[in-house]
């Protein structure tokens, strides 16, 4: 299987409409203007050498980056530009395709050559939209989607960096065990942290977990799952079936802090009942519920809960929201807030 990854996909978009921006530093983000609070969605290879980087503040960025051009993001022009990426996957003979998201699929297919296949799809992307994309092949998903991170510009893993690396069983200790936890594909920040408080902080130490050890002691799902990660276990079928959104949500910046807490349940009711017309319309209830704050100065949390039954209702939902922002604890000056209705599996 073969995980295709549009190289930085914003910002490449952005230069094919502003041709004149090719080679120049380019961030995507907000409404373009690095004085506003807003973060970076997606930064050039030019601008990721001065250290910008997707989450950034603008404002940050722009003191890591002063020549770089600051445009805002544009969604709706994204989306089509990823449909006409995804109809282009599809059109390929004898292939399943499944959508991870706007810049991402996965792709199955039965072929003796699966790097002849990989060039094959980068010079149909590349022909019909202009996009550049890295190819990761694997024998399973993780692997797939680990291979990628080495077949995309600039990687430093020798032989990689030509936009098509494969990782598979056969090199999974030689390319992964001396990395660290953090750089598979499902371990975060946090799960990072928990694995070396107790002594586990590379892809070889994972590996060598005991199962049972880590059930006990971080679930007993995500225990032995965190040790399948490690030996590069991960599901080998592509499901073809249509990309569905998981979720709906908005979220604001405000350029001075919010200090009064009434303040900010009136911005969360609002976004609440914004994310619940959209969700009416698209005919899909939302089964939870989470908001999002960002004290001041750059702290972020999420809460969510369960709704009691699957709405649409404005009211409804908005109300839920504003109980789940009664569990943040901190009355903090808020910089930013969120609101996200999450859908049942389809």
């Amino acid at each position: 299987m073969l995980h295709v990854d549009l190289d930085q996909f914003l910002a490449a978009v952005e230069v094919l409409r502003h041709p004149e921006l090719a080679g120049r530093p380019v961030v995507v983000g907000g409404k373009g203007d690095p004085t506003q609070r807003a973060v970076v969605a997606t930064a050039s290879y030019e601008a990721r050498e001065f250290g910008v980087r997707s989450g950034m503040p603008l404002r940050t960025a722009a003191k890591r980056c002063p020549d770089a051009v600051f445009l805002p993001a544009d969604n709706a022009h994204y989306e089509d530009v990823s449909e006409e990426v995804m109809a282009t996957l599809r059109a390929r003979p004898g292939v399943v395709v499944e959508v991870m998201g706007w810049d991402e699929a996965f792709v199955g297919a039965d072929t003796r050559d699966p790097e002849a296949l990989a060039g094959a799809i980068r010079a149909d992307v590349l022909d019909r939209t202009r996009l550049r994309c890295s190819v990761g092949v694997g024998d399973n998903m993780l692997r797939a989607k680990l291979a990628t991170e080495f077949a995309k510009p600039g990687s430093a893993k020798p032989g990689a960096g030509d936009g098509v690396f494969r990782l598979t069983a056969a090199n999974w200790e030689e390319v992964m065990y001396d990395r660290p936890t953090r750089a598979l594909w499902g371990i975060g920040a946090k799960t990072a942290r928990k694995l070396a408080e107790r002594g586990i902080a590379t892809v070889r130490d994972l590996a060598a977990a005991d199962p049972a050890a880590l059930a006990a002691d971080l679930g007993p799902a995500m225990g032995p799952w965190y040790v399948q990660l490690g030996r590069g276990i991960g599901r080998a079928v592509v499901e073809g079936t249509p990309w569905v959104p998981r979720s709906r949500g908005h979220e604001t910046t405000f350029q001075e802090n919010i200090t009064e807490w009434a303040a900010v349940r009136t911005e969360v009711a609002t976004l609440a009942r914004q994310v619940a017309t959209e969700i009416s319309r698209d005919g899909r209830p939302a089964v939870r519920v989470a908001v999002k704050v960002r004290f001041a100065p750059f702290s972020t949390y999420t809460r969510s809960a369960t709704l009691a039954a699957p709405t649409t209702d404005a009211d409804r939902f908005a109300a839920a929201a504003l109980d789940v922002l009664e569990l943040f604890g901190s009355r903090r000056p808020v910089r930013l807030l969120g609101v996200r209705a999450e859908f049942a599996p389809v």
